[in-house]
């Protein structure tokens, strides 16, 4: 369908920019696991879980974004960056 044509390439750069910024969020988190088996952090902290979470699903509501989709979309992550951080510190 042509007429969608122009809407769909920009979701595709938009959805490419969103696996970047994924991509560059995991990293940050190996580096924090790395800083955690260093000094002795568990890799699951509760609080801070929670505080993500809270927060990001405050923001998406600033932007007009749905507050249950943001909290699950970053459970997900939280738990994926979580169980990095866990083979990472068992590693160390």
């Amino acid at each position: 369908m042509e007429l969608l044509k122009p809407y769909r390439a920009k979701i595709d750069t938009l959805d490419d920019a969103i696996v970047d910024l994924l991509a560059e969020r995991m990293q940050v988190v190996r580096e924090v696991a790395a800083l955690k088996a260093e000094h002795g952090i568990p890799a699951v902290l509760e609080d801070r879980i929670e505080a993500v979470r809270e927060r990001c699903a405050r923001h998406g509501a600033e932007k007009g974004l749905d507050e249950e989709l943001v909290r699950r979309l970053y459970t997900l992550l939280i738990t994926h960056a979580c169980d990095i951080e866990e083979e990472i510190i068992q590693k160390s």
